[in-house]
């Protein structure tokens, strides 16, 4: 079965997650209608230093206030997607909980007047990709 290469970094990012949190002797416990999204966004050329900084200085608060539960952030290592690539991972209590919180958040009109402003200088995000994602039986992670 041949991976497109940004499913294999994706991959890649969930398996680190997953590391990370059992040597940090972390546990995860999923609700029984708990899911992961792995969202992997793509950016125009030159553009991924402003989608970071947009995601440190204000995404990552205004997530928080609309229960959009970050699991972790990760940059690829490898060109080209190191370039223009940012992958992260966020819990949702349920797919019903996650739409609400997702159509909250564009709605949030700080998030608005951020998204406005980093985009002043251009476009910033070319694609999104947007998986959910329940914990298999045997992950270490749930």
């Amino acid at each position: 079965m041949k991976l497109s290469l940004s499913r294999a970094c994706a991959l890649a990012a969930l398996s680190f997650a997953a590391g990370s949190l059992l040597t940090r002797q972390m546990s995860v416990h999923a609700q029984s209608s708990r899911v992961f999204e792995l969202r992997v966004y793509h950016t125009l050329p030159g553009r991924l230093p402003a989608l970071e900084s947009r995601f440190r200085d204000h995404t990552i608060e205004i997530f928080n206030r609309h229960h959009l539960t970050s699991v972790g952030y990760w940059l690829p290592q490898d060109a080209p997607q190191k370039d223009n690539t940012l992958i992260y991972i966020l819990a949702h209590d349920s797919r019903e909980s996650a739409k609400k919180n997702w159509t909250e958040f564009v709605s949030d009109p700080e998030w608005q007047r951020v998204s406005k402003a980093s985009e002043a200088d251009g476009k910033i995000v070319e694609k999104i990709e947007s998986t959910y994602m329940d914990p298999a039986d045997f992950s270490p992670m749930k």
